[in-house]
């Protein structure tokens, strides 16, 4: 299954278009398209999808997945099978797109004529339909392919692992209160701006999806981040921020303003700036040094390097000691207990 959406102008994806394909019992493959423009009531899709004993196979599937948790107001239940997923399993590249896959895997040039497509416009061309279609019809013999090499290489458990998370309501809604979450570098402020920066940000959250426009129309990532530094305490200073529209300083100034002034009141419920120690040369050989016994084992398994451990795992356990993902599922077994040990012995030395 696939989705084609609309978005560049609202908060939530505007669902246009559901395509689904399957191999019929003659061998070949059966596809349909469903338009949620024409159909309201889409709750026997949704009962139809939601069946555990269906496999839902996608491309890239965490996007698709944002959209259709917004339509179904719930998340897709698994069985998930994503392809690109399954394809970094196999040694391709990890962010390898739907089109450049089917090349590799099926040998076979998939037209790129309607990717910037708007789907909400009706009547859609043939041209838009077959388009629409081919991007769920080589899905069925793609599935089938990973789905074999995989059993092969006895990784089926290991797909199952990565794709569960994609079932989680929380990786596709962002509740205003944590919407702080998404910003950066938010531990160096120093608590009256990180307070202040949390307060934006939930206040932009709400404001978005109260209006139903994207988060970026209602503040900037680099106006809130300059106000939270600067905690401007009156309009003057606010028209001085460079990075904050003169039509939003206008129409929210006063918002802002109470928020900022808010923000400066909960500092004491924040813990002090963190500024991170320089690290030293022995954990900088120590990284690269995981690093290389990290990709020479992904390429003696034939996986791509970034599924198997990122920089960020590596770096999470020389500099923090936190295993988050290489401590648990299958890398631990393959990849995670060796670099926790090979960490631990040189700390010991």
């Amino acid at each position: 299954m696939d989705t084609e959406f609309m978005r560049e102008s609202t908060y939530f994806p505007k669902l246009c278009l559901v395509q689904m394909a399957t191999p019929g019992p003659d061998g070949t493959t059966r596809c349909a398209l469903v338009d949620p423009l024409a159909v309201p009531d889409l709750q026997p899709l949704w009962d139809f999808l939601n069946d555990r004993a269906r496999i839902k196979v996608v491309h890239a599937a965490r996007q698709d997945l944002e959209v259709l948790a917004v339509a179904m107001r719930d998340s897709l239940q698994g069985p998930i099978f994503d392809t690109q997923i399954a394809a970094a399993l196999l040694g391709l590249p990890a962010q390898i797109g739907y089109g450049a896959l089917v090349a590799a895997r099926l040998e076979h040039q998939l037209e790129k004529g309607h990717t910037r497509t708007d789907w909400s416009r009706r009547p859609l061309s043939p041209e838009q339909l077959q388009y629409a279609e081919d991007d769920v019809r080589y899905l069925v013999p793609l599935y089938q392919n990973l789905r074999d090499a995989l059993q092969e290489a006895g990784r089926i458990p290991w797909l199952y692992e990565e794709t569960r998370e994609l079932e989680s309501p929380a990786l596709h809604r962002t509740e205003p209160e944590a919407a702080w979450k998404r910003l950066k570098g938010l531990d160096r402020l120093r608590p009256e701006q990180r307070a202040t920066a949390k307060l934006l940000a939930h206040w932009r959250e709400e404001t978005a999806i109260k209006h139903d426009k994207p988060r970026g129309w209602i503040l900037a990532d680099d106006a809130l981040r300059e106000i939270a530094e600067r905690l401007p305490g009156k309009a003057a200073d606010l028209e001085g921020i460079r990075t904050l529209p003169a039509g939003v300083a206008r129409r929210r100034g006063e918002e802002l303003l109470a928020l900022v002034t808010r923000g400066r009141e909960l500092a004491q419920s924040e813990p002090a700036a963190f500024i991170p120690p320089k690290p030293e040369a022995q954990q900088l050989a120590l990284v690269t040094k995981l690093m290389n016994l990290a990709r020479t084992t992904a390429e003696e398994l034939k996986v791509s390097p970034e599924i198997l451990a990122t920089r960020r795992d590596v770096e999470q356990l020389v500099f923090s000691r936190r295993t988050d993902r290489l401590s648990t599922g299958w890398r631990k077994e393959v990849i995670g207990d060796r670099l926790i040990e090979v960490a631990s012995a040189t700390a010991r030395t």
